[in-house]
């Protein structure tokens, strides 16, 4: 009888081991070794070395009205965004899912967004917003309205933040609607269509009710992103004018590499990662709902 080798008796646990280590190394460690440091009061610049504090760094952010307001930005940001973001979306895929002239020249144009880089996004629409020589203060003016602050008043900065990112990601959410429109039975219309149904009825109900799981997946996907929203707000603001901008992806990086108090820049982010996942569990359950 022929002995197998280590390797072959144990293929299965050898072939994924590299992409374990991978998510591991990359995933797993990081979110660990900042729960870690949350539970210190670390500061660099103090050169005291690391010590356990327990739930100090966590009441002090708690106590702190620059993070209770940054989080208050950061639902503001994300609520809005994602609503508009939702109706838009479902509104751009009902219409490509019609058969029209240049359907395809159409989808590609709303890719275009999504593949440019945040930054450079941000660094364009900066010089949208300028107050003084920014495009959208001179289409204003072409109708006799009164200019906007934008990104440099702090009533607007966010309004305008919220505009930058529903221009981007609204066609991904299109997309993914589209997809689900194109999966859905044709038997129902049909019948809807027989019963004498107008456009309107078949659409709420039977059109909306079968795509909800879809939508549903969408705003996930779109709203987990919203809220760790960073690069385009850094971009364009870096938090301001002042705090108006600032959420808790901004606090935290100020927090880590401005006043280098990792211990509670990590509070921050373990704060944040559960507010994550409370959100993601929360629509998930919702979505088994309207699939039952």
């Amino acid at each position: 009888m022929i002995k197998s080798s280590f390797f072959e008796r144990n293929l299965k646990y050898l072939f994924p081991l590299p992409a374990l280590i991978f998510v591991i190394a990359l995933m797993v460690f990081p979110v660990l070794y900042t729960l870690f440091i949350s539970f210190s009061d670390w500061t660099l610049t103090s050169g005291r070395p690391l010590v356990f504090a327990g739930l100090s760094s966590y009441m002090k952010i708690l106590s702190e009205p620059r993070f209770l307001d940054a989080v208050g930005r950061t639902f503001y940001f994300t609520i809005g965004a994602v609503l508009a973001e939702a109706v838009l979306g479902l509104t751009i895929a009902v219409i490509l899912n019609r058969e029209f002239r240049g359907k395809n020249p159409l989808k590609f144009i709303l890719l275009l967004p999504l593949v440019a880089t945040p930054v450079a996004v941000g660094i364009v629409f900066n010089l949208f917003y300028d107050p003084t020589i920014g495009f959208l203060n001179y289409v204003l003016s072409l109708f006799g309205l009164p200019q906007s602050g934008w990104v440099t008043d702090s009533t607007s900065v966010l309004p305008s933040l919220m505009l930058v990112d529903i221009w981007q990601w609204t066609p991904m959410i299109a997309l993914i609607v589209l997809a689900g429109l194109a999966g859905l039975s044709s038997e129902p219309y049909e019948s809807a269509k027989v019963d004498g149904a107008t456009p309107v009825q078949i659409f709420f109900r039977i059109t909306l009710p079968m795509i909800t799981p879809t939508i549903l997946t969408a705003i996930i996907l779109r709203a987990v992103d919203a809220l760790k929203t960073y690069d385009i707000i850094y971009a364009m603001t870096g938090g301001g004018p002042g705090y108006s901008s600032e959420t808790l992806n901004i606090l935290a990086y100020k927090y880590s590499f401005e006043y280098f108090n990792l211990g509670q820049a990590s509070s921050i982010l373990v704060f944040l990662f559960f507010l994550v996942l409370l959100f993601s569990l929360g629509v998930m359950k919702l979505r088994k709902r309207f699939e039952m």
